[in-house]
């Protein structure tokens, strides 16, 4: 028996002189692989094909760990045991790579636990038992190739982009956190020398410029709003509150830590504004008929709670609409109690818009759409929402009508604002679209009433019989 060993420096074939050990366990045939003397013993090497550079290493590697044969493997077996003519039997640790080996050179393989083993142990002793390596080359070789092959992972990744995605949209909900504790705090504390400006400039990115540029409250009569975008009426009102704030005074000191607050305050706002755009840039370019679907943040939190938009893509439509609501789910289901019926895509504007009773429906007919939005995402190659808007103008007519009493007038009337074409009388009152009735059609139909009607007369015929049995098994007998 021929054993193929597949390794850093490249491939060896080594024919198995002790045959016992193919029955042995792994205690034996470790045994036999403890030393360089034992290892002789129990194989020999008959050919062994060198790797030229670590190119062709990744490109045989890839090739294995996708169980194919690679072009050096297939010229190394056609060598050495084809043309040989030698009808040994080869052995190797992957079974789908044999199954390829057979059906490619017509080579009988063999594939177990027990040659699992004499693999592990030819690797150990592979310097031994090949000449042309020594212990620092092929550590070498096992270094370069595992970095080559984790670049060549990395740089092909299909899921890469969406990773861009999943950070962002993390770190803008991290920063949508921060920024509602630094923003709270910086009110609460310039709050104790003007409170009443936290009333009167409700934005924190404007509350933090007019801060900024004003300074204390004395200030205020004398500073210029207009500069950061704030509109007459609401600066006339601030320096009226200045007037006659009951607010307390506080030094340079105090006044130049808020600045520095601010200062932050302001920047995480700005950052946050920006990443917002970058996240939106991205998911128009990598989910389309998504975003136009439910938006930018929430297709993103579902690529992110899903884990990539593949993975989202596979997910069935029943599965999106409560994805975020898993431990409602499963409380639900513990309890024997309502399921939830919707998750994430309850923020929505669709699901948002809709009445309170029509929540359930809506999320349900959206999820479907989405599923399949998602799929031509994934799979497709499109740059523009063309499925999503179809499926968009489809939700919104389906509100309409849930919300309009659920008629055919309204479903009509929405049909025709969205330019489709509703089916006309004579298409609704035949299949064939035509005036005349056909009679012949419901000919079967009549006969499958009529043997409806009969079988419901005979069981109330029997029904009566039971009663009239029953009534007089209960009457007592006359002596």
């Amino acid at each position: 028996m021929l054993i193929l060993t597949e390794t850093a420096a490249g491939y060896g074939l080594f024919e198995l002189k002790n045959k016992q050990l193919l029955k042995a366990d792994a205690a034996e045939i470790a045994e036999a692989f403890q030393n360089p003397e034992a290892c002789q013993k129990a194989v020999e090497m008959k050919a062994f094909f060198k790797f030229e550079d670590t190119k062709m290493a990744m490109e045989e590697t890839t090739a294995l760990i996708e169980s194919k044969m690679g072009k050096n493997l297939k010229k190394f077996l056609k060598k050495n045991i084809v043309d040989k003519g030698i009808s040994d039997e080869l052995a190797t640790i992957d079974k789908s790579l044999g199954s390829v080996i057979k059906e490619k050179l017509g080579v009988e393989v063999a594939c177990s636990e027990q040659i699992r083993q004499l693999t592990r142990g030819l690797r150990m002793n592979m310097t031994e038992l090949v000449q042309e390596l020594d212990l620092a080359s092929q550590e070498q070789m096992q270094l370069s190739l595992a970095h080559s092959l984790s670049r060549f992972k990395l740089k092909f990744s299909p899921e890469k982009v969406d990773t861009m995605i999943i950070q962002a949209i993390g770190l803008l909900d991290d920063l949508d956190k921060e920024l509602n504790n630094f923003a709270m705090r910086l009110r609460e504390w310039y709050g104790w020398h003007f409170p009443e400006m936290a009333k009167i400039l409700t934005d924190a990115l404007v509350y933090g410029k007019a801060l900024k540029l004003m300074g204390m409250r004395s200030n205020c009569k004398n500073t210029d709003f207009s500069k950061i975008g704030v509109p007459e009426d609401i600066e006339a009102e601030l320096k009226q509150a200045a007037e006659v704030s009951m607010g307390t005074e506080i030094t340079e000191e105090d006044l130049k830590n808020i600045f520095i607050l601010t200062d932050r305050v302001v920047d995480l706002l700005e950052y946050r504004g920006s990443l917002a755009e970058y996240l939106k840039a991205r998911m128009n370019a990598i989910a389309p008929n998504l975003t136009y679907m439910v938006g930018d943040l929430i297709g993103a939190r579902l690529i992110s709670h899903a884990g990539s938009l593949m993975n989202l893509a596979k997910h069935p439509a029943s599965t999106i609409q409560i994805l975020g609501a898993e431990k409602a789910l499963f409380r639900a289901l513990k309890t024997k109690s309502n399921t939830p019926k919707y998750g994430l895509i309850y923020h929505a504007s669709l699901v948002g818009s809709s009445a309170a009773k029509f929540k359930g429906k809506i999320s349900r007919v959206l999820a479907a759409k989405m599923a399949l939005s998602i799929r031509v995402d994934a799979l497709g190659d499109d740059t523009e929402p063309t499925v999503a808007k179809v499926f968009k103008d489809f939700v919104e007519r389906k509100m309409a009508v849930l919300e309009e009493g659920n008629t055919i007038e309204a479903s009509r009337k929405h049909l025709k604002k969205a330019n489709i074409p509703a089916i006309t009388k004579n298409q609704a009152e035949t299949q064939s679209g035509s005036n005349v009735y056909n009679q012949e059609a419901d000919a079967v139909v009549g006969e499958k009433k009529k043997k409806k009607r009969s079988r419901e007369d005979d069981g109330e015929e029997e029904q009566k019989k039971k009663k009239k049995k029953k009534s007089s098994d209960a009457a007592p007998k006359e002596e």
